[in-house]
């Protein structure tokens, strides 16, 4: 037990925070700080705080003039080009809907691309990182939020993260937590179980903590909240992880340098990239952000300046400016667009930017990275939640005080869900001139005095002209990506080299392009649903490797294949052009079912890996902390950390029961007849079970979660003897 003394009386560790901190001494770590929620809609210009170090906001107008000068030149040309395209014979209601929907489409793809362009200059007089810092002055905290994850995975990334730091000789700088809002009773049991074995491997002096919330108001914004609330104030940073996020020791403390070294600095974004994919549609992704997302990354970074945004993990925060201008409001009215602020992280960023704190990206710190989902189907179930937390910003967008910049990250978020039905309403318009240009008789000579007819057709060679620009600047960011690639030799040297780069590319374009139509169908489906009231909820992501199985994919995906066929007789029907021209789309849509489960299959990923295909410098040389996570990972799994009956777990290990107790909230006296049904309930089937077995067996989720929630009721289950021990008392009584 003395391993597990985890600080002096004066420090409370949060491990123990569920004890009322207003009934217990006032502490060090317990030097709170307030979150009030904002009003978004009533400023005081007067709370704008001015600059400490005025020389650093230097705002980036040859960026910016690029980027959106450039956007809007490309988007009144390509307007121009396709209003040449169907002014042939005169333009019609119908062809000004499909002029209006071009319009809207190209400027996101030319914005896009104007902003990559700045990117792919500022890449290629890439600056290298700073030099570590000799000492620092002030504590930071590293808090992981943590919602029903597979505990080997967390406590071993962050107990990776810890090692890495201290081998930076800083270590002492930082405290580290495991933000819990874990609502599966044995996950619960076993992140505790997973806590006493990071402390015993890491030793007493290690400053990690675990905080479990009972209730999981405001989701991970709220669980980030209520440290800040309760701790932040011993605090003057936080770096943000996500249950996924693994950085090394030497960015860590850059970043904690840079926000010393800048007093105006409020969030500082980092640039996560994509690492342990394996399944062939995870392995297309990380391969697109570690060759095409640098020049994205850093085209935002140059033109946002100190205007930036917050993705939600892998960036430090001042923790008081947090406190003092982030509490978020609830909206009104009901989810999916009121209530509880669902992407929170640019709303964050908005109030801390609004507040007069500077909000930039430092996209070539390296050393930081993330997971993302192994398959189309858990990328749609992750897509839905971001699409509601994006379009519920349009409660927000007008909200006083804000810079236009936070005003345009609010657009780019809800525009890049509106793509999708926007595209597949051109599409359809587009079907639609083209049969009624077939099937109805066209009148050459209306009404109106004319010298010559009126021909319902397009201009043919302008639009093939139009269709190459489009998807020239649709595929540009990829190409300045690979030449990047290519010009960096430790890029080009890890990915294969130049041929293999190539190949590469080529791949994950044509995946992609059979992807995107699945993918503008999900998204769209979303929308509608979304704005006809269904809230999405927040399950947990899936954040292993495997593989979907097949039904899930087909009963996922029939709705696609369908249309797809639907798409194909029709056009068929229309005309055979109107075919060729819907070919991408076509294909993407029948064959989605066979795209999506090739895709998600584990063992054609390694078949890619081992042909040198879609291969990245980190997979070559793998990052040393990743390579000590994954197998640390893999220990404790081993281990069975994450198999765990949390009512068999407690009765059979009296010291985890202890500490389980010990941890646990210290609660008013409960008045007559103040019980709930679940527990009523919980405790009837104890009182009424002969042993443990009949314990588990009898309780439900939420009576289990009660039960391991209640002194009392643990008590009653730590006295029932085991089916085992039952029998052997039999066998000595018979004797």
């Amino acid at each position: 037990m003395d391993s597990l003394t985890l600080a002096p009386v004066d420090a409370v560790p949060p491990a123990q925070n569920n004890i009322d901190p207003a009934a217990a001494p006032p502490t060090p770590i317990e030097q709170r700080l307030s979150m009030p929620a904002q009003n978004l809609y009533k400023y005081d210009s007067r709370q704008f705080r001015k600059p400490l170090a005025p020389q650093l906001w230097e705002t980036p107008w040859l960026a910016r003039l690029v980027t959106f000068g450039g956007g809007l030149a490309l988007t009144v040309y390509g307007g121009w080009q396709m209003y040449k395209v169907i002014d042939v014979g005169g333009v019609t209601t119908l062809k000004w809907a499909l002029l209006a929907l071009f319009v809207l489409n190209f400027s996101w793809i030319a914005l896009s691309f104007a902003s990559a362009v700045v990117g792919f200059a500022a890449l290629l007089s890439k600056r290298p990182a700073p030099a570590l810092p000799a000492t620092l002055a002030k504590k930071t905290a590293v808090v992981m939020p943590i919602y029903n994850e597979a505990p080997s995975r967390v406590f071993a990334a962050l107990q990776t993260i810890y090692e890495d730091v201290q081998a930076t000789g800083l270590g002492e700088h930082f405290d580290w937590f495991f933000l819990s809002d874990t609502t599966n009773p044995d996950v619960w049991v076993a992140e505790e179980r997973a806590f006493i074995g990071i402390r015993r491997r890491l030793g007493p002096k290690a400053r990690i903590y675990y905080r479990r919330r009972e209730k999981n108001v405001g989701r991970k914004a709220g669980n980030i909240e209520d440290f800040v609330s309760r701790w932040g104030g011993a605090y003057a940073h936080m770096v943000v992880l996500d249950a996924d996020s693994l950085m090394t020791g030497p960015t860590i403390v850059r970043l904690a340098a840079a926000m010393e070294a800048d007093p105006d600095s409020g969030i500082i974004q980092t640039l996560p990239l994509i690492i342990n994919r394996n399944t062939l549609f995870a392995r297309v992704q990380q391969f697109a952000a570690r060759i095409y997302g640098p020049v994205i990354a850093v085209g935002l970074s140059c033109w946002m300046g100190r205007d930036g945004n917050y993705w939600g993990h892998n960036a430090i925060i001042r923790t008081e400016a947090f406190a003092r201008h982030c509490g978020l409001p609830d909206l009104r009215g009901r989810p999916p667009f009121g209530g509880h602020i669902l992407s929170h992280d640019f709303v964050e960023a908005a109030l801390i930017r609004r507040a007069g704190y500077a909000v930039y990206m430092m996209p070539t710190l390296g050393g930081s990275y993330e997971e993302s989902p192994p398959s189309l189907i858990d990328l749609s179930i992750r897509d839905r939640r971001w699409c509601q937390g994006n379009l519920q910003h349009t409660r927000v967008l007008f909200a006083r005080g804000l810079s236009w910049a936070s005003r345009q990250h609010f657009l780019t978020g809800i525009f890049g869900y509106l793509t999708s039905p926007l595209w597949l309403l051109q599409l359809l318009v587009g079907i639609v001139i083209v049969f009624q240009a077939s099937y109805f008789k066209p009148e050459y000579f209306t009404s109106e005095f004319a010298l010559f007819p009126t021909f319902p057709r397009f201009d043919a060679e302008r639009s093939l002209e139009l269709f190459a620009l489009t998807m020239g600047i649709l595929l540009a960011p990829k190409f300045f990506g690979l030449l990047v690639a290519i010009y960096e030799p430790e890029t080009r040297r890890g990915s294969g080299g130049v041929f293999m780069l190539l190949i590469s590319t080529l791949f994950e374009i044509v995946l992609s392009a059979l992807l995107a139509p699945i993918m503008m169908l999900i998204q769209t489906g979303h929308v509608v649903h979304i704005v006809f009231g269904f809230d999405t909820g927040w399950d947990p992501q899936r954040r292993d490797d495997g593989s979907v199985p097949f039904i899930d994919i087909v009963r996922r995906h029939r709705s696609h294949v369908a249309l797809g066929a639907l798409s194909l007789v029709a056009g068929l029907l229309i005309s055979p052009s109107l075919v060729a021209w819907m070919s991408p789309t076509i294909a993407g849509l029948i064959l989605a079912i066979p795209i999506s489960w090739l895709t998600s299959q584990r063992w054609l990923g390694l078949v890619f890996r081992r042909a040198g295909v879609l291969v990245t410098p980190e997979e070559t040389t793998t990052p040393p902390i990743a390579k000590r996570g994954k197998a640390l990972s893999k220990a404790l799994g081993r281990a069975e950390e994450d198999e765990v009956n949390g009512l068999t777990a407690l009765h059979a290990d009296p010291e985890l029961r202890a500490l389980h107790e010990a941890w646990l909230p210290t609660r008013k006296p409960r008045q007559r007849g103040a019980i709930t049904a679940d527990r009523a309930v919980a405790e009837a089937k104890i009182a009424d079970a002969e042993t443990i077995e009949d314990v588990v067996a009898w309780l439900n989720r939420g009576e289990r979660l009660v039960a391991l929630s209640d002194r009392a009721l643990i008590a009653m289950i730590a006295r029932l003897p085991s089916k085992a021990e039952k029998q052997a008392a039999s066998a000595r009584a018979a004797e």
